[in-house]
């Protein structure tokens, strides 16, 4: 039994020094005028792929940074450095989540930014509970992951303010109860966006990047996209 009440409050500790972290990360981030997504979502979810179809298109309208959480390689990051992308890469080396402390500890390496993506490490459990100083969390559900995750992980999809359905062009192969997960969500979290695409199809994409883009107007008071574009 003690040994219990040292784990609970070792945790407790663990993350109210994050949340310690993340406040500060929120300011830096206010005072730069940058605005953070973070995306988290299974491994294989398709959240390398959204934003490889996605940041070629928003680095038209704003400088892009990306970090990419991962355990070990860095065969995303080198993907996503194809668009045009500031991407830094963080390995967590077994950690199955990313960090406020992490994430402060490789701002210095990113150019000027208008707004940085962190690409979560693939997990529906670990980061749910650590605030990286973002202003907005987007949940990356596929077709081919079956139709009980939301069940499964509720408090994932409760923190998300978008839920993004990918894959979405397996539906007629897969059997995948649509109706069910869509009223499970809405139940869940009834505030959250919900949009439906297939990023290897491109097809979609236009409510996503529109959800992004608010994201940053409302950072800045409303004001539209600066139309810089990543280097």
């Amino acid at each position: 039994m003690e040994e219990k009440r040292i784990k609970v409050a070792l945790a407790r500790d663990l993350l109210q020094k994050n949340k310690t972290f993340a406040s500060d990360l929120r300011s830096r981030f206010a005072r730069q005028g940058l605005t953070v997504i973070n995306l988290l979502g299974s491994p294989g979810a398709g959240k390398t792929a959204l934003l490889e179809a996605s940041l070629p298109l928003l680095c038209r309208h704003y400088r892009v940074g990306v970090i990419e959480g991962d355990l070990y390689t860095s065969r995303d990051a080198e993907r996503l450095a194809r668009s045009g992308a500031a991407v830094i890469q963080i390995n967590t080396e077994g950690a199955c989540h990313l960090d406020a402390q992490l994430v402060g500890g490789v701002l210095e390496e990113l150019p000027e930014l208008d707004l940085l993506i962190i690409e979560n490490v693939g997990n529906l459990v670990c980061p749910v509970g650590f605030d990286l100083g973002e202003d907005a969390r987007a949940v990356v559900l596929s077709i081919s992951e079956g139709d009980d995750k939301p069940e499964k992980y509720p408090q994932t999809f409760r923190t998300a303010d978008v839920v993004i359905l990918s894959k979405l062009d397996l539906l007629p192969y897969v059997s995948y109860d649509l109706p069910a997960v869509t009223a499970t969500l809405a139940q869940l979290n009834p505030v959250a966006s919900l949009i439906q695409l297939s990023a290897t199809k491109e097809s979609g994409l236009t409510p996503w990047l529109l959800w992004v883009k608010s994201v940053v107007a409302k950072k800045r008071g409303g004001a539209e996209g600066c139309h810089r574009v990543c280097k």
